[in-house]
């Protein structure tokens, strides 16, 4: 019983998609524009910086609040904070509301990390910001976090069956990252840059879709 409410309020929390509803609600689909996901990092880019930001800090929190839900809820389940963080992270990485092509699970993953210890989320962002600036890419933050924390989460808890589930988690947002990881090597992925010097990345952009 413990097991199904943990998943399922996970998951279904996770599916509440605020780039994807505010999209709607301006009259498009947010996944046919930008870089065709439906996050807070083609939010900044298609609705603003201001919206991106509160739909990266609403993700972060969708997720707190359902963990903290569930295991008040199910408060001797042991495997109430990991499973319920997986199965929302899956829940915004595949919404049944929309043919399961949803965002990528880099805020839920923060929520997540928030939850297991603040101190810890410090850390993380601390050098993923360090990575940010040496890369100029985005997409190497979830990929190097979601295995990172599951590799702190086995060294701290010895709970291997939970971190089983976070390490398929980060393989599958590693796999959700991948037509990135492609863009990099093609040159037509958005630099983290476009933040503060747009018309630069946007000519950039524009110069290498002209050569290929």
């Amino acid at each position: 019983m413990d097991t199904n409410i943990c998943f399922f309020m996970g998951y279904l929390v996770g599916t509440i998609n605020p780039s994807y509803i505010i999209s709607r609600i301006k009259g498009f689909d947010i996944r046919a524009k930008g870089s065709h996901n439906a996050g807070a990092s083609n939010a900044v880019i298609l609705l603003g910086k201001s919206i991106g930001i509160l739909c990266a800090l609403f993700d972060i929190l969708k997720t707190v609040a359902v963990i903290a839900l569930t295991t008040y809820l199910c408060p001797d389940y042991l495997y109430a904070f990991v499973l319920t963080g997986s199965a929302c992270i899956l829940g915004h990485i595949f919404p049944f509301y929309m043919d399961f092509r949803g965002g990528k699970g880099l805020a839920c993953l923060g929520g997540m990390i928030v939850v297991y210890n603040w101190r810890i989320f410090l850390v993380f962002l601390a050098a993923e910001f360090v990575i940010v600036l040496v890369t100029n890419y985005l997409c190497f933050v979830p990929i190097t976090a979601s295995f990172a924390f599951s590799a702190v989460y086995a060294f701290m808890t010895r709970d291997w069956i939970g971190t089983v589930m976070l390490a398929a988690v980060s393989v599958l947002i590693v796999f959700r990252h991948s037509e990135n990881i492609r863009r990099i090597r093609a040159g037509t992925e958005m630099r983290i840059s476009y933040l503060w010097n747009k018309e630069a990345e946007l000519a950039r952009l524009h110069e290498t879709e002209n050569q290929q």
